[in-house]
């Protein structure tokens, strides 16, 4: 069983807005790499949960997804990689 510290948690900003931020909550034992952006941006949309998921990926949030976490204090902003593994893993992810 993946425990935290087998796990990152990435942001990704692509633009000003909150909706603009993706995080992703990566399994480091299957993808100690993390996210290459370049191969995500070239995926076929067809396919982009499967490259996500070759990547490690365990659970991606935009911006405003992590805020109404944050706000409904499902996730700790001060300490989001650790909370957020332990929804993803009360939720079953992991």
């Amino acid at each position: 069983m993946l425990t935290v510290k087998d796990t990152a948690l990435e942001s990704y900003q692509f633009g000003s807005k909150s909706e603009d931020t993706y995080y992703v909550l990566i399994d480091l034992v299957r993808n100690p790499d993390g996210v290459n952006i370049t191969q995500l941006a070239n995926a076929d949309p067809r396919t982009f949960d499967t490259v996500l998921a070759d990547m490690g990926c365990v659970l991606m949030l935009s911006g405003d997804e992590m805020d109404e976490l944050i706000r409904r204090g499902d996730v700790d902003s001060n300490n989001q990689h650790e909370s957020l593994f332990l929804l993803a893993r009360s939720q079953g992810l992991i």
